[in-house]
């Protein structure tokens, strides 16, 4: 018995210290995570996803030259696939935006790459102007080349689009002019770039096609370049005081969901009710794009995307308010259940506006949106950090 009474205050302090030691474990490994891991871990990630995006757009491209080469219905359906495809990779990619960085600062390419709404007559035909646009205008632009297609993109105004994402999906899809009911895209037929086909001057829109798919990847492999180990702004990015790279991982996310997504991209279009206010209208495409765009926000946040998964603002707002890291993610699940219950494709959802009952499921995203927008602006206060 006295053995035993002996060994109890041993065995007491002993699971003290081990506890004790737990805790400090437990400790050490909330401290491994440093907003310098956080800060390379976007890095990687941003770098990635353009690597991506340049990628399929590679691809959109050699799908492009293979129809112009030898235009047919089979190769046509094989490069409006290809941009469907390189959609998916640059929606994400949008949350990246929006904080001076190499795709929108003052020498970005942005409104090369993904401007719009477009004015389709600034670039082709349109119903009822069989000459309208940059194509049919052979007095006034007798050669296309790249640098003239740069030159002229929001020449004159800002839905003047001569290239970038939209301008190829215009001349894939064409006007979409039929009713939202009858859920289709845009009818361009393939014939309109064969010789003596549907429309004049299809020699000028097969180059114009080619032109713009090659700018495209001019202008994604400019943005890899940036992001690159050793790259321009990667090292600026890297070198920026902690709080600041932060804020603007923060913002990045913020302002897509917050405003240009949920706002520009989905408010405006449910409450004018036009096809013309989405995002890809021509090939009715937009529900992917709302899609992608959320998905970026929240791949900023969770620092998650393809193969890559680190440390992230997450893991710094956990550790900083737990509770508050519980609501984003309750909220950011949220947003999801209720932007993937909109109808497809979005124009149907949109076609009766805010009051039906597709309309108000896509109220109920955009809501959803804000509420994980004002809780990513409280995740990044808890940190110390202000989002105008």
């Amino acid at each position: 018995m006295k053995k035993v009474r002996f060994f109890k205050p041993l065995l007491l302090l002993t699971t003290i210290a081990l506890a004790f030691n737990s805790c400090q474990d437990d400790e050490e490994a909330i401290q491994r995570i440093s907003k310098t891991e956080v800060i390379q871990n976007y890095a990687e990630i941003v770098h990635a996803n353009y690597v991506q995006a340049y990628n399929d757009a590679v691809a959109l491209e050699t799908a492009i030259t293979n129809f112009t080469t030898a235009p047919s219905q089979t190769l046509f359906n094989q490069a409006k696939m290809a941009w469907q495809t390189a959609r998916e990779s640059y929606g994400t990619t949008e949350a990246f935006r929006f904080i001076d960085g190499p795709i929108d600062d003052a020498n970005g390419p942005e409104s090369m790459l993904n401007a719009w709404p477009l004015d389709e007559n600034f670039i082709d035909y349109v119903d009822g102007a069989p000459s309208a646009g940059i194509i049919n205008n052979t007095a006034t632009y007798p050669t296309l080349s790249k640098a003239l297609l740069e030159s002229l993109n929001e020449e004159g105004g800002e839905k003047n689009i001569s290239v970038g994402y939209h301008a190829i999906e215009f001349l894939l899809w064409g006007q979409d002019l039929t009713a939202p009911s009858a859920n289709l895209a845009g009818q361009r037929p393939y014939t309109d770039f064969v010789d003596a086909g549907t429309a004049a001057n299809q020699d000028r829109r097969r180059a114009y096609l080619n032109i713009c798919a090659d700018l495209l990847t001019d202008h994604l492999s400019y943005l890899v370049d940036q992001w690159k180990p050793n790259g321009t702004y990667r090292n600026y990015f890297l070198n920026l005081d902690e709080n600041e790279a932060i804020k603007k991982m923060f913002t990045g996310a913020i302002v897509l969901v917050y405003s240009e997504l949920a706002i520009e991209r989905v408010n405006v279009a449910l409450y004018n009710q036009d096809q013309e206010d989405e995002h890809s209208c021509f090939s009715d495409n937009t529900h992917r794009d709302i899609r992608q765009n959320l998905q970026g926000a929240i791949n900023v946040y969770q620092g998650d995307y393809g193969t890559i998964s680190g440390v992230s603002l997450e893991n710094l707002v956990r550790e900083s308010n737990f509770n508050l890291a519980n609501e984003v993610n309750e909220a950011i699940a949220d947003a999801k259940l209720k932007t993937n219950a909109t109808l497809i494709p979005f124009d149907m959802a949109i076609q009766d506006g805010p009051t039906a009952t597709e309309g108000a499921k896509v109220k109920a995203a955009v809501d959803a949106m804000q509420l994980m927008g004002s809780n990513l602006k409280a995740a990044a206060q808890s940190l110390g950090i202000t989002i105008e």
